[in-house]
């Protein structure tokens, strides 16, 4: 398999997939159209419009999976798939719902490349249980494409010791979800991703990662960092 999980399409002083318009050109390679899932986001049409503006300065032409008469011969058509960021718990439901999970898992199984964003790089995961998500409604299963043997973090936040709010810390949050879950947990931070070929996964992009393994102290992970023993994990 091929993939490219990206924490955020959007970081602090650049614009809509700047940060990481080159790591995409490099992984799509020749592929010069993609599919488009815009399911986590309610204006499909906009979120289309917006994506297509943004991957033809790659030389990247775009259809969307919202306007193909039949989703699943779409799927398996594809050259490659890009999954667009929102809520998680939507982009989750309409795939369910329209049952187009098990075609893309199939296809991606088989080699087409996927490119996800924040809700799209929850969607690789084994289930959307460490999304950052409001569950503004109810999947029929929290099960997601299970493309990677372990969950993500996108938009990790580290906890800030001058900060005087009260609430609960990301890596808290993690730590209640290894309370109940035993697969390890990458906290992505923004401006970082995850690239896989094959066996082989590094980490990408200008920001590191926390991984976090139950019941042992979170890891931190540098930008360049091989994680091949990750996919490993059973």
């Amino acid at each position: 398999m091929r993939l490219l999980l990206i924490s955020s399409s959007r970081v602090h002083g650049s614009g809509y997939l700047d940060h990481c318009a080159a790591e995409i050109r490099d992984f799509l390679g020749g592929v010069d159209r993609l599919l488009f899932v815009p399911f986590a986001i309610g204006d499909h049409d906009g979120y289309a419009g917006r994506v297509r503006d943004r991957l033809a300065r790659l030389g990247i032409g775009v259809d969307a999976l919202h306007q193909a008469p039949d989703g699943e011969e779409a799927i398996r058509q594809s050259r490659a798939i890009f999954v667009g960021g929102g809520n998680t718990f939507r982009l989750l439901n309409e795939m369910a719902t329209r049952g187009l999970l098990e075609p893309m898992r199939r296809h991606v199984r088989g080699g087409c490349p996927y490119l996800g964003s924040s809700a799209g790089t929850n969607l690789a995961c084994i289930t959307i249980k460490t999304t950052n998500d409001m569950p503004i409604v109810h999947p029929p299963s929290f099960d997601a494409l299970a493309l990677i043997p372990f969950n993500i973090n996108p938009h990790y936040l580290d906890p800030d010791p001058a900060s005087t709010h009260m609430g609960e810390t990301r890596e808290e949050r993690i730590r209640e979800f290894h309370e109940m879950n035993s697969p390890p947990v990458v906290g992505l931070r923004e401006a970082a991703l995850l690239r896989i070929e094959g066996s082989s996964m590094a980490l990408r992009g200008a920001a590191g990662a926390r991984l976090f393994l139950r019941n042992q102290p979170p890891r931190e992970i540098s930008p360049g960092s091989a994680l091949d023993f990750l996919l490993q994990i059973s």
